[in-house]
C-alpha cells in the first residue's frame, strides 16, 4: 500500500494532474492495478451503480467494508480512498472516528471520504488527522445531503455559495484534510477554491483547473447506456460489447454450439 499522503503531495508539489477512479470489486481492481491511474476510489457511489438504488443514501458501514476489502486484494499496488456512508460519522465524533477506524483496520484502505462543511465536520477532521486518519475532503454537490440540496444541482451558483464554499475549503485544509473532492460546480470556482487552498483538489463535473478528476468506471467505460450529465466523457463504449458476448453466448447454447468438443473432459 503506498503512502497517499505522500503520493498526492508529491504530483500536487510537481504541478501533476492526478487521476483517480471508482471501483467495488476485486475483478476490476485488479485490471486498474496494471494501469497507470494514481488513486482509487470505493465510493459509496456504490448504492447506485452497484445496488440500483435512487441515491447513496442507503450504503452501509459494513457494505463500505465489504468493497474496499475486495478492492485493495485485487490492487495492492494502488492508494486506496474509502467513503464513509451516510450517518457512520454524523452523529458524533466518536462515533466518526469509530467508523473510520474499523474501515482503516479492516480493510486495507489509505485514507477516509467525509462530505460537507459543517463546523460538525471541520472538527471531525481535525479529531481524525490527530488520530492518525487521514481525511479526504468533498465539498460541492455532496450526495449524502441530495435531499437538502434539492437534488444533484451544480452548486456554488451565486456569489454568497461561492464565497462560502472557498471560506469552508480553506477550514478544512486548515483543519487537516489532505486532499479536498470538488463536485459540480462552475469551473472558475473550481479554479478560485484550487488556488486558495494549499491542498491538491480533484473534481468530478468541476471543470479543467482542479488538481486532478475522478471518475465513476462504470460512466467513464460507457457501461450506463442512460447515463449522460455534462461532465462526463465515456473513454471507451463497453456496454455494446458485453451485450454482443452475452448474446453470442445465449446463441451458441440454443443451439448447441456450445459447449464443443474443445471445451469438454473427454473419456481418455
Amino acid at each position: 500500500m503506498k503512502n497517499i499522503i505522500l503520493q498526492y503531495k508529491k504530483k500536487y508539489d510537481a504541478g501533476e494532474p492526478i487521476s483517480v477512479i471508482t471501483c467495488y470489486d476485486y475483478t476490476f481492481a485488479t485490471l486498474f492495478n496494471r494501469t497507470e491511474v494514481d488513486c482509487i476510489l470505493v465510493g459509496d457511489s456504490l448504492g447506485m451503480v452497484i445496488q440500483g438504488n435512487q441515491s447513496t443514501l442507503p450504503v452501509t458501514l459494513d457494505e463500505i467494508i465489504y468493497h474496499t476489502k475486495a478492492v485493495c486484494k485485487g490492487a495492492p499496488d494502488k492508494t486506496i480512498v474509502a467513503d464513509l456512508p451516510f450517518l457512520s460519522y454524523q452523529t458524533s465524533i466518536e462515533e466518526g472516528i469509530r467508523s473510520a477506524g474499523r474501515v482503516l483496520k479492516e480493510t486495507n484502505a489509505s485514507c477516509v471520504k467525509l462530505e460537507g462543511d459543517s463546523d460538525f465536520i471541520i472538527e471531525l477532521t481535525s479529531r481524525m488527522t490527530e488520530s492518525g486518519i487521514p481525511v479526504f475532503a468533498h465539498l460541492g454537490l455532496t450526495p449524502q445531503s441530495v435531499h437538502t440540496l434539492g437534488g444533484h444541482r451544480v452548486q456554488g451558483k451565486t456569489e454568497a455559495a461561492r464565497s462560502k464554499m472557498v471560506r469552508k475549503a480553506r477550514e478544512l485544509s486548515e483543519a487537516g484534510a489532505f486532499a479536498l473532492l470538488l463536485e459540480m460546480v462552475p469551473e472558475s470556482l473550481g479554479k478560485e477554491i484550487t488556488e486558495a487552498v494549499r491542498i491538491p483538489t480533484i473534481g468530478i463535473g468541476a471543470g479543467k483547473y482542479t488538481s486532478g478528476q475522478v471518475l465513476v468506471m462504470q460512466d467513464l467505460l460507457g457501461l450506463n447506456e442512460d447515463f449522460h450529465p455534462k461532465f462526463l466523457k465515456k473513454f471507451g463504449n463497453l456496454a455494446g460489447p458485453v451485450k454482443d458476448a452475452v448474446n453470442l453466448y445465449h446463441r451458441e447454447v440454443s443451439k448447441r454450439e456450445y459447449p464443443s468438443e474443445a471445451h469438454a473432459f473427454l473419456d481418455t
